[in-house]
């Protein structure tokens, strides 16, 4: 059932371009001016965060769009402090917008007297009053079942496919997407399989965590274009490796498709000077300008799908109608022609 009060949104301070962004869609696809709600998210001296919202949200339904990426403890701590200041003041409804989740990576247990830090932070967001959570791509499916309020999980897999038909339109038939790891295989089978491609995988065996010792193509890769397909790129150590690996087995061309560019420590220096000729990344993360000047970087914008995606929310209607291209292809016209 349609709510009775407009959807507004606050921002963070982990990705205020991307909440405008979100506004601005919003603010096309209904034709009604829609703003960020005006409110002031800072520290003190001793660094504690501090949250004042300048507007009245009683009886609102409220959207906070807040990142809980890098600084992950700083992030994730304004959204439950935003959160709890909507609370207190009356909002009506609190969903908490997080296109790219924290903590995702340690979901379960690998050994003994380990944390699952994932699930302690989705205990925090229910506690502090949030009743909703709409991300993308998260690390691990069963995330969604830490929490015990609605979890909407977008896919950048349709985004990513839009963009795939149009780049790679002239030569489609000679593309070949590859998952990085054998974990990956069921996100890169599904974006195979959207755009009519084979897949491939690179098998990588550590010694020790953080090193590659070796790695194998598993499929013919000769003379194609490949397209690596993850969720996180951090240091981008296994990345550029896969992709000498790929280029040792005769593939034509790299290119790589990932869903958050964390790109930490050296990441963009080794992108740089990789065999890729491309990594293509969501905006789920606000960018550096080392990222945004790196010849070989390029960001598609997920403001279309998030902004759409809580008015569908908002209306209560269906979330998941996202994933097809008959619905987000339209959402993105003017930015891919047909292939």
């Amino acid at each position: 059932m349609p709510s009775p009060s407009e959807p507004k949104l606050i921002s963070g301070n982990s990705n205020p371009t991307l909440a405008r962004a979100i506004a601005r869609r919003m603010t096309m696809h209904r034709g009604l001016s829609v703003s960020l709600v005006d409110a002031r998210v800072e520290r003190f001296n001793d660094q504690e965060i501090f949250v004042e919202v300048y507007e009245n949200v009683r009886g609102e339904d409220m959207f906070i769009i807040q990142p809980t990426s890098n600084p992950a403890n700083d992030n994730l701590m304004e959204l439950l402090i935003m959160a709890d200041a909507l609370r207190r003041s009356s909002a009506a409804r609190i969903t908490a917008v997080i296109p790219y989740f924290g903590y995702a990576r340690q979901d379960r247990r690998t050994k003994a007297r380990t944390p699952i830090t994932a699930k302690l932070v989705a205990n925090m967001i229910v506690e502090s009053g949030i009743e909703r959570v709409l991300t993308m791509d998260l690390h691990a499916a069963q995330i969604q079942g830490f929490f015990d309020i609605p979890v909407d999980n977008l896919y950048a897999s349709p985004i990513f496919a839009l963009d795939i038909a149009h780049t790679f339109k002239a030569n489609l038939d000679d593309v070949m997407v590859v998952s990085p790891d054998v974990g990956g295989v069921a996100r890169a089978r599904e974006l195979a399989q959207r755009i009519g491609v084979p897949l491939s995988i690179v098998d990588k065996r550590r010694e020790k965590e953080g090193e590659v010792a070796e790695m194998t193509v598993i499929g013919d890769v000769e003379g194609k274009t490949c397209i690596i397909v993850d969720d996180i790129c951090d240091t981008a150590g296994t990345l550029c490796k896969a992709a000498d690996t790929l280029m040792e087995a005769g593939a034509q061309e790299v290119h790589s498709y990932i869903t958050h560019g964390v790109l930490s420590g050296p990441a963009v220096d080794r992108i740089g000077r990789s065999v890729m000729k491309s990594l293509v990344i969501t905006d789920s993360i606000e960018p550096t300008d080392a990222v945004r000047h790196c010849d070989n970087i390029r960001i598609v914008p997920t403001a279309p799908m998030f902004a759409q995606a809580i008015l569908n929310i908002w209306n209560g209607t269906s979330v998941s109608s996202l994933f097809s291209p008959d619905t987000l292809g339209p959402i993105y016209e003017g930015m891919y022609s047909p292939a």
